[in-house]
């Protein structure tokens, strides 16, 4: 006769985490101990510097839009129809092609988006928006 009516095989319900919270404080302890701290135990008066304004690339080539909706290409007058093909032949120039677009600040964005597209379709990967600083007071 049996003593007990439970079978001694039953199935495992339950997972057991208690080495797995062990492996996470073992990592924690191994990441507490060979992280560096920064130590800051000496006080200094740093210097001051200027703010200066980012130098252009070497190779820049603009792209001036007025808000007339007149471009023009390194100070060549350029239609926006025939713009991506000049952008096209100066790349096949200078596979690093660097843009500026310099746009009045009345231009209408489609303008300036429209010299974006002709850059993106002409492969031109380097194109900057040149901004004056703003006046802090």
């Amino acid at each position: 006769m049996k003593k007990c009516s439970h079978s001694a095989h039953r199935t495992l319900s339950e997972l057991n985490i208690t080495p797995l919270l062990d492996l996470a404080f073992v990592l924690l302890v191994i990441f507490i101990i060979t992280t560096t701290p920064i130590v800051n135990d000496l006080s200094l008066a740093l210097p001051n510097a200027s703010r200066h304004q980012k130098d252009p690339p070497r190779k820049a080539n603009y792209i001036t839009v007025e808000a007339s909706g007149l471009m023009f290409l390194n100070k060549q007058a350029v239609k926006p129809a025939d713009l991506q093909g000049a952008l096209a032949a100066l790349r096949m120039d200078d596979p690093d092609l660097s843009v500026i677009v310099r746009g009045d600040a009345k231009t209408k964005y489609k303008q300036i988006r429209a010299v974006l597209d002709a850059c993106q379709q002409a492969n031109v990967a380097k194109v900057d928006l040149a901004t004056e600083p703003a006046d802090t007071k």
